[in-house]
C-alpha cells in the first residue's frame, strides 16, 4: 500500500507537469454563430473606470482588456491587429503555443527545468466576452482609467522588438485572428514562472493585490481575485450558467 509520504512525493513531482499543461492549453475558439446570439447585458463600467475580465478554466487563465484603452495608455499592439473592441491576452511556453501536438517528454522537461522561450498571445474580439469565451469562467472588475499606463508598460516590457521597434510576432494565435508575440530573453518560461504568474503580474500592474506564490494554479489566482480587496465578481460560469445551455441549444438548432 502507498503511504502518505509517497502520496505527497508523487503530488510534488506531478504538480509542475500539471501546471505546465495549463500553458499548453488555449481558450476554445468561438463556434460559428455565437456572435449573433444576444445575451443579457450584465456589466457596465462608469466613464471613470474600465472593465478588466479574468478568464479561467481548471488550469489556465487569461485576461481581456479594452483595446482602445490600452492603446491610449501606450500599449504597442502587434502591427497585424487592427481596430477592435477587446483583446484577449495570455502567456506561456513558445513551443506549447506554436505546435498543435502535445509536448514530448523532453520538451516538457526542458520547459520546466530550464528557461525556455515564451510568447504572449494577443487575440482581438468584438463581441461580448461571455459570448466568445462561454466555455470559461468569466470574472470582471473595474479599474481606474489611469491604471492603463502601468499595465501598458508591463505588456510592452513582455514583448521583444522587431527591427521597426514594435512588438515582434512569430505566428498566428491558437484561435481567432490574433498573433503570438515573442517575449524577450529576460522573460523566459520555466517553473514556477508559468502562465498564471504572468496573469498575476499583469493584474498587479493594474493595482490589484495578488500574491504570486499563491497564484500558481488557476483556482488559487481566482480565489485572490475574487477576494473583497480585489473585487472580481463572476459573470459567467461555463456549463453551470443556464445561458450556456441556451447558447448550445441554439447552435444545435442551427445545425452548427
Amino acid at each position: 500500500m502507498e503511504g502518505p509520504a509517497m502520496s505527497l512525493l508523487r503530488l510534488v513531482l506531478l504538480l509542475p507537469a500539471v501546471l505546465l499543461a495549463s500553458c499548453a492549453m488555449h481558450l476554445p475558439a468561438p463556434e460559428p454563430g455565437v456572435a449573433r446570439i444576444e445575451t443579457q447585458s450584465i456589466h457596465v463600467a462608469t466613464s471613470e473606470t474600465v472593465p478588466v475580465h479574468l478568464l479561467a478554466d481548471k488550469l489556465h487563465t487569461a485576461l481581456v482588456f479594452e483595446l482602445e484603452w490600452l492603446e491610449q495608455c501606450g500599449f504597442e499592439k502587434p502591427p497585424e491587429i487592427g481596430n477592435h473592441k477587446y483583446v484577449v491576452m495570455s502567456w506561456g511556453d513558445e513551443v506549447a503555443y506554436l505546435q498543435e501536438r502535445w509536448l514530448s517528454v523532453g520538451e516538457v522537461a526542458g520547459a520546466l527545468f530550464a528557461p525556455s522561450p515564451s510568447v504572449m498571445e494577443c487575440i482581438p474580439i468584438d463581441w461580448k466576452v461571455e459570448q466568445v469565451c462561454h466555455h470559461q469562467r468569466v470574472f470582471v472588475a473595474d479599474v481606474p482609467r489611469s491604471a492603463g499606463y502601468s499595465l501598458a508598460a508591463f505588456l510592452n516590457a513582455c514583448a521583444a522588438k522587431n527591427p521597426a521597434g514594435g512588438p515582434l510576432t512569430i505566428g498566428k494565435s491558437s484561435w481567432g485572428n490574433g498573433r503570438l508575440i515573442r517575449c524577450p530573453e529576460n522573460y523566459s518560461y520555466y517553473f514556477p514562472r508559468i502562465c498564471n504568474v504572468w496573469t498575476a503580474q499583469a493584474l498587479d500592474s493594474c493595482g490589484f493585490s495578488i500574491a504570486v506564490p499563491a497564484a500558481l494554479s488557476a483556482n488559487g489566482l481566482v480565489r485572490q481575485a475574487t477576494s473583497r480587496k480585489n473585487g472580481f465578481r463572476k459573470i459567467w460560469d461555463g456549463e453551470k450558467d443556464p445561458r450556456h445551455a441556451e447558447l448550445e441549444a441554439e447552435l444545435k438548432r442551427r445545425g452548427m
